[in-house]
């Protein structure tokens, strides 16, 4: 190891020679002069080299380490406070510190290796690990180690299920926080779930069933019911309501009373649906500085499939757009449509209406689910289950492009084998795109495809007329040029069909939530530590 010597006071200012220490002496070879080794023996020891010690007593054990080790914690870390006080190792008593030392001997594991013991998981609970982490001020370095990786949708596994204490079957969750942490609505309660999971609070309403609620702040959720009119705004930190949005037109008396489907919100504003007893709705936007209407968005009568209360609303960020869907399902099947506004305007970018509108020979397989990223959208088809994208770029009559199998070895059986999708949902995260079809669960994958194919393949093949969908098959080519290809495989296992249907997904921070028909809880899905990505080439 070679070091550069420095003359004290003198900034980053090199004194040569430099010396390489395992090959020279400073103290027996005759070569270096006194005063070199004078300055040498002024400096102070360089980083990488420090060996003070500190010893501390926590509980009555004696803990001996290092001061780069408890300063690891960051500058407002109670260790690093402590790590300032003068303690050479001597006669002087060590620093006494009344707290468990078994959990101080994991927190101390942590900072050394920034990751926890395996033993810890079996000897501590997630609180008592979270409740020293923060009385150390550490609790930055316990989430990075406790955090789950990066969320893949074919390594996740089931790792545990949330229950609320009382009226344990959610109506509606929301996990936009990012963070992992997710408010679960149960009846006219709302329990929050931090990014470790454990409960850290109840909040009661006024409402006696809550069907939509989005975390719009850290501590505010905007809550709506089907039961009573309005949107409202309840603060978690104070237990209140903070405020209260009604749907109302002076020069129409018929509306009153609206009650909320679906929440959306952006960095500015909050989005809901609104729908009125007799069936007439509307989307408003909702200033989030004061709480007041800012503008009232797509107004409709509510007389056809074409113009129901949108059921759910998504706001992409970079488009600067507002996505709204709505599907119904009766004796002849189902029906609904999608729309892309401009919140500023109100005015329609793009919209789609199924059955109809240039289906071609999908006519009648309308969509079951419709959901969005902020590059395509994506639906999954009520009779036959296809997964159609349609890119933002491209809209027009009939965008849909169909997701063809790219893994041969995928087979209909088990958990996922539910043929159709009358009874399916989709969800998407993370550039991938998760459909629930009864009680099974698959992922949809990006993945690469190969740069290089053989010359000429496929060509002289075929003749004139076989051009039919010769229009389609170039839209496919072109998205599988941009990276469009996806890949299918199951998230569950065939015994999860048991746990009944899946009602609802939604994705936050390295999770993702998932809630049954009828069934208490939700369950949480991440991807294992031990989970290993391997990229896939379609050849």
């Amino acid at each position: 190891m070679e070091f550069q010597f420095v003359r004290p006071g003198s900034g980053a200012e090199p004194l040569p020679p430099q010396f390489s220490l395992p090959e020279i002496n400073l103290f027996h070879d005759s070569s270096v002069s006194p005063s070199l080794l004078t300055q040498f023996l002024s400096l102070p020891v360089m980083e990488g080299v420090q060996d003070d010690r500190i010893k501390l007593n926590v509980g009555g054990k004696l803990f001996e380490t290092t001061l780069s080790t408890i300063r690891a914690g960051g500058p407002d870390s109670l260790l690093s406070a402590l790590s300032a006080r003068d303690n050479d190792g001597g006669d002087e008593d060590p620093i006494f510190i009344d707290r468990d030392p078994e959990i101080f001997s994991v927190l101390l594991s942590l900072l050394r290796s920034s990751r926890l013991p395996a033993s810890a998981a079996r000897s501590f609970s997630k609180q008592e690990l979270v409740d020293e982490a923060l009385y150390y001020g550490i609790e930055s370095h316990l989430r990075y180690a406790m955090n789950p990786p990066p969320f893949l949708g074919i390594d996740a596994t089931l790792v545990s299920t949330i229950r609320p204490a009382a009226d344990g079957i959610p109506s509606s969750f929301t996990a936009s926080a990012g963070d992992g942490s997710v408010w679960i609505a149960h009846g006219g309660q709302i329990s929050a779930y931090d990014w470790n999971l454990l409960h850290s609070g109840t909040l009661r309403t006024h409402l006696e069933d809550i069907n939509a609620v989005r975390r719009v702040w850290s501590e505010v959720a905007a809550v709506g019911s089907k039961t009573a009119a309005g949107l409202h705004f309840y603060d978690f930190s104070r237990s209140c309501r903070v405020g209260s949005v009604q749907w109302t037109d002076s020069s129409d008396p018929r509306i009153y009373k609206a009650r909320v489907s679906a929440i959306a919100d952006s960095r500015t504003s909050v989005f809901a649906s609104f729908e009125c007893q007799h069936k007439e709705n509307c989307v408003l936007s909702v200033d989030k500085s004061t709480l007041q209407v800012a503008l009232e968005i797509g107004r409709q009568t509510g007389s056809s499939a074409k113009a129901m209360v949108p059921g759910k609303l998504t706001w992409l960020r970079d488009p600067g757009l507002l996505v709204g869907s709505a599907v119904s399902a009766g004796a002849f099947g189902f029906a609904g449509y999608i729309r892309l506004w401009d919140p500023t305007s109100g005015k329609v970018i793009w919209e789609t209406s199924e059955p109809g509108s240039g289906r071609k020979s999908r006519f009648g397989d309308a969509l079951a689910d419709v959901d969005v990223d902020e590059s395509a959208l994506f639906k999954v088809c009520s009779k036959s289950g296809d997964v159609g994208v349609a890119d933002l770029r491209k809209l027009g009559d009939d965008p849909w492009v169909y997701l063809e199998d790219q893994n041969p070895s995928w087979m209909k059986s088990g958990a996922g084998a539910a043929t159709g999708g009358g009874c399916s949902v989709i969800h998407c995260y993370r550039k991938q795109v998760f459909v629930g079809r009864e009680a099974g669960l698959e992922v949809w994958s990006p993945v690469e495809e190969k740069e290089e194919r053989e010359e000429g393949e496929g060509e002289g093949e075929g003749g004139e007329g076989e051009g039919e969908g010769e229009e389609e098959e170039e839209r496919k080519r072109n998205w599988v040029r941009e990276g469009g290809m996806y890949r299918r495989n199951y998230v569950d296992k065939a015994e999860d069909a048991e746990r009944g249907v899946i009602k609802r997904m939604e994705g936050g921070g390295e999770r993702l939530f998932v809630s049954r028909e009828g069934v208490e809880g939700i369950e949480v899905w991440e991807t294992s530590h031990s989970s290993g990505a391997i990229p896939v080439l379609v050849l």
